[in-house]
């Protein structure tokens, strides 16, 4: 048998945890306030990341403290005095990337394990041993490998804990090293305010003749730049030069790596992990359940269930890829069609908060529009219903038509289900 991995999943907010833990996860990583790279959209403060690390290991799971942005001066100076609290609560690992954040911890917590983040863009055996030296635990590899480089680097380097993320979105740059938001938004990447900036719409414009760039354009020789129009940026112009690798600012698709779980089992690899913290409960427990289901059929030596991917399509996603685990041609990294992420086929519309067995009806706490007549899926850990709305009820027993939407609480008839569980509906209903 196969030695399992660590399922590694993102936690944004305390109940992304439980769901994480809930669908499959062994682990998940949540981030450090002012210090890691998600910011804006971090619930987790010092009361949460303690209830947090309490309940990871009431479960016999792990959770790790993200802290992997490279501050400017103003936050050296304020960060050991920031993330003491944090170390005080032992947390099972910190996730860094900073050089000098890594050593004033190292100095101050030695006992304290390190991991080093996929921003620190490690790709070769090298890199490892020195980080190695420098006492860390685990290394985050860097998305940019192929299976065969991480297979190296696990030859080279038997000893040492190795990650690699294997969901989630991918960077117009190596990793985050990305200069596109602090250009255009004067929100820098590396600081944790990412604005995405290379997934909003542009428009791509020849070199023109004079000096307005919207007369007289005409077709650019190969060695003069196009230009670059944001859609709510009109008049503004960036110079872009095209190679026969093609263009860099632009829309990846997402990653996924399922297909790639046996091989990286095979390889040795410790953990997998889920990109996602700024994502829905409903994303962190679909992708949790469909890989903690892909690592346990691997270690059983049972094929890949096709049905998997299948439930990964039902995810807002922008097309998928295998990234750079097998080297694709460049069109298949690219979604140039929309900038947006779009519902495939269901769109997560409530969270089952209450199931009485005895009448077998369901309480469920509404996200998004759903009717009478509509066809949903129900997801449980292990198992999932789809059925079709035939009644809804509102909190006092009345039938209603309609749950419109977020902050209604509605009851339906259902089979025996577990919980936790969240409801989606059906797009072709």
């Amino acid at each position: 048998m196969i030695k399992k991995p660590e399922l590694l999943s993102p936690a944004g907010t305390p109940a992304h945890m439980e769901y994480a833990f809930a669908f499959g996860a062994d682990a998940v990583y949540a981030g450090l306030p002012r210090y890691s790279l998600r910011a804006r959209n971090n619930t987790f403060d010092r009361n949460n990341i303690q209830k947090g690390i309490v309940r990871a290991h009431e479960l016999g799971k792990l959770f790790f403290l993200t802290c992997n942005l490279f501050p400017h001066g103003s936050k050296l100076r304020s960060f050991m005095k920031d993330v003491k609290p944090f170390v005080e609560l032992k947390p099972d690992a910190m996730i860094m990337a900073d050089p000098g954040l890594i050593m004033m911890v190292r100095e101050e917590w030695p006992e304290l394990p390190i991991h080093l983040s996929v921003q620190s863009n490690t790709v070769n055996a090298a890199s490892v041993k020195f980080w190695q030296k420098q006492g860390l635990k685990r290394i985050i590899l860097s998305r940019e490998l192929t299976l065969s480089e991480v297979e190296e680097i696990r030859q080279a380097c038997p000893d040492m804990e190795l990650e690699v993320f294997v969901h989630g979105a991918l960077c117009v740059a190596y990793s985050g090293r990305c200069l596109l938001s602090g250009y255009m938004s004067n929100r820098d990447a590396n600081q944790g305010i990412c604005t995405n900036a290379c997934r909003w719409e542009y428009r791509v414009k020849a070199s023109p003749t004079s000096e307005d760039p919207a007369q007289n354009l005409r077709h650019s020789a190969a060695d003069e730049p196009w230009l670059l129009e944001e859609k709510e940026r009109p008049g503004e112009f960036m110079t872009m030069y095209e190679d026969d690798q093609g263009t860099y600012i632009m829309n990846s698709r997402d990653l996924c790596a399922l297909e790639h779980v046996e091989r990286l089992m095979n390889i040795g690899v410790d953990s997998l992990k889920i990109e996602g913290r700024t994502k829905s409960i409903y994303y962190v427990a679909r992708t949790a359940r469909a890989y903690r289901k892909a690592i346990d059929d691997a270690a059983l030596g049972k094929p890949m269930d096709p049905s998997i991917f299948q439930d990964l399509g039902k995810l807002a996603n922008r097309g998928y890829t295998g990234g750079f685990y097998e080297r694709k041609p460049h069109a298949d990294f690219q979604a140039y069609s929309s900038s947006a992420s779009t519902p495939q086929s269901h769109v997560f519309v409530g969270e089952v908060i209450d199931y009485d067995s005895s009448r077998g009806l369901a309480t469920i706490d509404v996200k998004n529009r759903f009717e009478k007549g509509d066809r949903i899926e129900i997801i449980s850990p292990k198992t999932s219903q789809n059925l079709l709305v035939d009644e809804l009820l509102d909190q006092k027993g009345n039938r209603i038509e309609v749950a419109p939407g977020n902050g209604w609480k509605v009851r339906i008839s259902v089979a025996p289900l577990q919980l936790p569980a969240l409801i989606t509906k059906s797009l072709s209903s």
